[in-house]
């Protein structure tokens, strides 16, 4: 079945610092291992992707296989994981498109510092760290980043704040189940999407002209 991944906790370039680079950094030099740390982690998440679009696939073809077994309420719990899937994937490329920007913001942090030797704080920055710190598989490794990002002084001392419990929900809502009637919809031929009224069984699937 789709196993939305985003709950996986990856490797951190953190934790592959040598003892030698955990020496204070210069401000250029921090920004250089902020911005390695954040293509570490975006890479690590374009996997994730990958394997649950691998794992979604598969999930397609056993929706069709029961469509034509007739089995609606195999086909509803299966449309339910391609819901849920769907949501992990877009997660995962917002969480992509935000450590664009967070990379973007430093590269003129470092052009700044270039001329006043220190980093100057960033609103932008903290704003998107906190989204960042808010998905669960790269939550550890960015909580990290924006704690050295305070003590550098380039965000506030308050990005725990920032944390939003409602993110990692996994339960469908109404809107969601709307979704899923249209991926049975789409996946059955037609055959399939009123989610309201599930049977138990298998019933007959339309005969085909």
């Amino acid at each position: 079945r789709v196993r939305v991944l985003v709950g996986v906790q990856g490797a951190s370039m953190f934790d592959f610092r040598s003892k030698e680079s955990k020496k204070k950094l210069n401000p250029k030099e921090q920004l250089r291992e902020w911005t390695k740390g954040l293509r570490h982690e975006k890479r690590g998440l374009e996997r994730q992707l990958r394997k649950i679009e691998r794992e979604e696939n598969k999930v397609k073809r056993e929706i069709k296989a029961s469509a034509k077994k007739g089995d609606v309420a195999a086909v509803k719990i299966l449309a339910k994981e391609i819901v849920r899937s769907q949501k992990a994937k877009n997660q995962i490329r917002l969480s992509c498109v935000t450590m664009n920007s967070v990379e973007l913001q430093l590269k003129q942090q470092a052009a700044m510092a270039k001329v006043a030797g220190v980093l100057g704080k960033s609103a932008d920055v903290m704003q998107h760290m906190g989204r960042l710190m808010n998905i669960p598989s790269i939550q550890a490794n960015m909580r990290k980043m924006a704690r050295e990002m305070a003590q550098a002084g380039l965000i506030q001392e308050t990005m725990d704040e920032m944390m939003d419990d409602a993110l990692g929900d996994d339960e469908l809502d109404d809107e969601a189940e709307e979704e899923v009637n249209k991926v049975m919809m789409e996946l059955t031929g037609g055959m399939f999407g009123n989610t309201t009224a599930v049977p138990d069984g298998p019933v007959a699937a339309p005969a085909s002209a």
